[in-house]
This record gives C-alpha cells, sequence and structure tokens, in this order.
C-alpha cells in the first residue's frame, strides 16, 4: 500500500497491485477464512481470543479508512461549474434558470447513463472560471477515491432542492463510481423555513428517490449560521421546528431520515457543556436511536484528548441516544408554540437592528474585537469569511463567535434575548410564558444557557478593550449601549427564572469562575496591548522581527483565553 501511494504521488501512476487491499471485504474474506481454518483444526481457543479475533473487529468497526472524509463545499460553487457546463454544450446559462427548469434539466440529464462532458474538457478552456475548474477537478478527485475512503457531501448554504440535484449531477459526471450520499446544509433562518419545501420536492423527484440507497436520507441543520443570522433565539426555535417537520416529512414519504447537527463549542453555535441535556432538548421523534453531530476547535480535546475522556464522551452520548428513544418528553402545546413565535420575532427584530440595521456596528466589531488579527493568524480550518469582501453577512461563524468570546462580551449568544423575555414578562403573556419556561425542558434549557454565557462574559472587560482600541465616537457609543443591553438581559433572565445571582443553581460553575478568571482577566488585558502595538505598526513593516513578535505573543493570548473560557470550538 505504501508502494502504491508512493507511485501515485511521484509520477501519477496507480501502482496497480493485486496483493493490495482496496476494500474492507477483501481484507474480512482473508482474515475469516483465517479464523475458519484455525477452528477447522481445533484451534478454536486461539481463533476467538487471540489477537485475529481483535484484527476481526478493529477491520468490521473501522475499514481500511478508519475514519471516512466528507466532502464539503458551498451550493454557489455548484451552480458556476453547472452554468460553465451549459454554455459549453450550448444549452443555455444555468444560473440564469428558474428552479423548476433547472429540476427539469438535472431529472432529464440523471436518467442518461452518458456524462455532460468528456473528462478535462475545462481544463485551459475560457469558458471555465477558476472557481469551476476546481469544483470540478474535486469531482475528479472524488472519482479516484477508493469507495470507502469518502462518507458524504455536504452542501453548505443549500437553498432549494436543485443544489441537491446539482451535486448528485456532478458526481454522475464525474464517474464516481459509488455516489456519496448527498447532504444538504440549510444554514440562515430563511433556510431552515424552507426546508421541508425543498425536501418533499425532493422525495417527489423520481431521478432522487432513485438514487437513496436503502432510501436513507440525511440532513444537516446549521445552528452557527442561523444564529449569526437571526440570533440565538429565534434560530434555535426555528431549529426545532425544522426538525419537527422534516422528520414528519420523511415518515411520510418512507425515507430513514437521519439528522446531522453542525455544533461548535460556544452557545451561541449549538453548544451545550452538557451533551445529554442537550441531545434530550431536541425534538420529540427526531432522533430516534440516531444522532450525528460535529466536535470543533477545543472541544475535541476537551471530550476526546485522552483516552478515558474518549470513553466518557462515547457514553454519554450512547446514554442520551438510548434514553431520548425510551424518554417521554412534552411536546410543545399550541399556546407554548404561540408564545415562541412572538419571542422569536422580538427577538431576531432586536437582534438584527443591531447587527445589521446600525451603520456603527460594523466598525465597532472590527477595532473592538481581534477579528481581523484572526483571518491573519490563519489559526482557523478554513478562511475567515467566504468571500473576500463584504461586512458580517460574509465572516464565517467560527470567527464571528470567537473574537466576542476572546473579548469576554460573548454577543452573539444574548443579543436579542432580554429585549424580547422583558417584553413578555410585561405583556398579557407573562404567566403562560413563566409556565412554559418551567413545564418545557427545551426552553428552559435554552434560556439556562443564556444565563451561563451570561455569568462567563466581563463587560469590565470588553469596556478596557474600548478605551485602548475603539477611536471612533459613534463606535464607542454603540459600544456603551452594548453593554447596557447586556446589563438588561442579565435583569430579563434573573427574572424569568427567579433568580438573584447569574448561575446560583450551578455551583460548580461559580467556583470554576472565581479560580479561573483573574488568569484570564491578565491575559485579556495583555491581548488588549498586543492589539494596540500591532496596529500601530506600519504597513511596510509586514514581515518585521516587532510584527512577528507580537504576532506570537498575540496567538499565545489568544490560546490561554480560548481554553479559560471553556466551550470555543
Amino acid at each position: 500500500a505504501q508502494a502504491q501511494a508512493q507511485a501515485h504521488f511521484e509520477n501519477g501512476s496507480d501502482g496497480s497491485n493485486n496483493s493490495i487491499y482496496m476494500a474492507k471485504q477483501e481484507l474480512l474474506d482473508d482474515l475469516l477464512l483465517a479464523h475458519a481454518s484455525l477452528c477447522h483444526t481445533n484451534n478454536a481457543v486461539m481463533a476467538n481470543t487471540g489477537k485475529l479475533m481483535n484484527l476481526i473487529r478493529n477491520v468490521s468497526s473501522f475499514g481500511l479508512a478508519l475514519c471516512p472524509l466528507d466532502v464539503r463545499q458551498e451550493s454557489t460553487r455548484h451552480t458556476e461549474a453547472l452554468d460553465a457546463i451549459t454554455r459549453f454544450i450550448g444549452v443555455g446559462r444555468y444560473s440564469e434558470w428558474d428552479e423548476d427548469t433547472r429540476l427539469t434539466w438535472l431529472s432529464g440529464e440523471l436518467m442518461n447513463k452518458r456524462p455532460l462532458i468528456r473528462h478535462g474538457a475545462w481544463r485551459d478552456n475560457s469558458m471555465f472560471s477558476d472557481t469551476a475548474v476546481d469544483t470540478l477537478e474535486t469531482f475528479a478527485a472524488i472519482a479516484e477515491c477508493p469507495e470507502e475512503s469518502l462518507g458524504a457531501y455536504v452542501i453548505s448554504q443549500a437553498t432549494s432542492a436543485s443544489d441537491v440535484m446539482a451535486v448528485l449531477m456532478l458526481q454522475r459526471n464525474a464517474g464516481v463510481a459509488k455516489e456519496l450520499r448527498v447532504v444538504p446544509l440549510f444554514e440562515t433562518l430563511d433556510d431552515l423555513k424552507g426546508a421541508k419545501k425543498s425536501m418533499e420536492t425532493l422525495y417527489t423527484t423520481p431521478a432522487y428517490v432513485g438514487s437513496l440507497r436503502d432510501r436513507k436520507q440525511e440532513i444537516m441543520i446549521g445552528y452557527s449560521d442561523s444564529a449569526k443570522d437571526a440570533g440565538r433565539l429565534a434560530a434555535s426555535w426555528a431549529q426545532y421546528e425544522s426538525q419537527e417537520e422534516l422528520a414528519a416529512l420523511a415518515k411520510q414519504y418512507h425515507i430513514d431520515l437521519t439528522f446531522f447537527h453542525g455544533k461548535g463549542g460556544t452557545v451561541g453555535r449549538g453548544g451545550n457543556p452538557s451533551t445529554f441535556d442537550a441531545i434530550l432538548s431536541h425534538a420529540p421523534e427526531t432522533i430516534n436511536g440516531r444522532f450525528r453531530v460535529t466536535e470543533q476547535g477545543e472541544m475535541i480535546n476537551q471530550n476526546f484528548g485522552h483516552a478515558e475522556r474518549a470513553e466518557r464522551t462515547l457514553d454519554i452520548y450512547t446514554a442520551a441516544v438510548l434514553a431520548e428513544k425510551q424518554t417521554k418528553r412534552p411536546v410543545p402545546t399550541a399556546e407554548w408554540r404561540e408564545l415562541m413565535h412572538k419571542l422569536s420575532e422580538k427577538s431576531c427584530a432586536a437582534y438584527r437592528k443591531i447587527v445589521r440595521g446600525d451603520e456603527r456596528f460594523v466598525p465597532y466589531f472590527r477595532s473592538a474585537t481581534p477579528e481581523l488579527e484572526l483571518s491573519e493568524l490563519k489559526i482557523g480550518s478554513r478562511p475567515a469569511k467566504r468571500k473576500a469582501s463584504g461586512g458580517v453577512e460574509s465572516l464565517r461563524a467560527i470567527p464571528w463567535n470567537f473574537a466576542w468570546t476572546q473579548t469576554r462580551l460573548n454577543l452573539p449568544t444574548w443579543l436579542g434575548v432580554g429585549q424580547a423575555v422583558n417584553e413578555m414578562l410585561d405583556s398579557e403573556d407573562a404567566e403562560a410564558f413563566r409556565n412554559m419556561y418551567n413545564e418545557w425542558g427545551s426552553f428552559r434549557t435554552t434560556i439556562d444557557l443564556v444565563e451561563m454565557v451570561l455569568a462567563k462574559s466581563e463587560p469590565v472587560i470588553a469596556k478596557h478593550y474600548d478605551d485602548l482600541l475603539v477611536t471612533d465616537d459613534l463606535a464607542k457609543e454603540l459600544g456603551l449601549e452594548i453593554r447596557k443591553i447586556h446589563h438588561d438581559t442579565e435583569q430579563a433572565v434573573l427574572r424569568l427564572a427567579n433568580h438573584t445571582e447569574l448561575g446560583e443553581d450551578n455551583a460548580l460553575l461559580c467556583r470554576v469562575l472565581k479560580v479561573r478568571n483573574p488568569y484570564v482577566d491578565c491575559l485579556n488585558v495583555l491581548q488588549a496591548e498586543t492589539l494596540k502595538r500591532l496596529r500601530a505598526v506600519p504597513e511596510g513593516e509586514g514581515d518585521s522581527e516587532r510584527k512577528k513578535v507580537l504576532n506570537d505573543a498575540l496567538l499565545t493570548t489568544i490560546t490561554g483565553i480560548a481554553n479559560g473560557m471553556g466551550n470555543t470550538g
């Protein structure tokens, strides 16, 4: 296997060798033959208790690739690739077609066995942009990979049924022998609300349903971008309702559905330090014994960094998924649903008023946080922005949350919550709203997580960043207003939870913060000063020793604060 890989790397040869195992079953067949031989020669004890049986179990569980990788790409890239193809073959511009035209054309082409274009036709062709070429080369690479090395093809920013059909078409065109399962990722508030319509269109399209192996469908729910788009409360309710609708729809069309939860470590990205409670807070009959979730950033080391810790984490996941199946939980009543719609609308409006409607916000965000420096340090797994230009809407959810976590303000988690909660408590629905908090575990979990984040936040530290880094007077005014909103949100959550202090029913968190905060406070002071000095470095000294030292210092403080805060992946 090593010689084959070396030959492919050096000269493109596949280094074909019949003695190399390319699939799990090939190796298993030989191992099972050896096992049967031992049993046949009166060596059953050796066969069933020794290294051979351990190897059979490992190969059966993990295959040859240990863990299949997913491929992930944005829907707009596929649209651009198909647009170049349709222009190349002379049938029009795919990007200008409406949804019905796209679906009709894709369905017809999927019924044909011929590829749209010959392999490599996109190379050195002016009709194909660099982005289109890169996308088509990716599909060509998928076709060359061993079948068991890849799992799913996840479509970021999926908005319609044609986005899913497009990936299926591009796989067929590339000659992928065993097509990857196509997983739409519904991220924004509008996409979550429109997910049911998109999936119903697919379930009623014969060309698509025929491509599903054993009628199994996987759908990824985006927790990060939906929260960045609409705020934590509105996003969490949209995610809850969307999963309910999609699960019911799959049952109607006899589809075996698995949800893939795209969560991060921060509460603003769907995270919850209590994994067991987090799984039980999902809508009833949406998990059904199957639960797929992302682990990112510091959470990987926190949950899987040591063998004992990894085993404990997997135990919790297993216990929670089993308990979810057996635990009867309240389904939201019509009254609760109406309250949640009101709360979501109020919360979303308050959140977007600041993040989208206030022209001071973007300058404030970029000067009061290390957002710009995070992009330059290249410490993330992906570019900080989907597009080089643009404001908050183009920023990926990870740096958006991470930047606010660094300054200890944690704005994405609580912005919009306080105003919405206060308005509900001051309305005629106050008693019903309190009853919903007390009786519905899913909603109570959401509010309790906000309370936990507020307990971790330090507006005084955020003010220090403002004093040191924000030079625009209008942006400084906004910083003051945001800290006032933070205070009002604290009071609103305490009022709803009937608490006198944040986190008063979480003794462990209170003890941890008392020990941890003095150390993290020092790191924040050092980081703010480092950022001030970095921004004072003249543009012509980009590669100077001074800037390298400052970048190293900044990276050290970023790592320290991230570990000190926890839940930052």
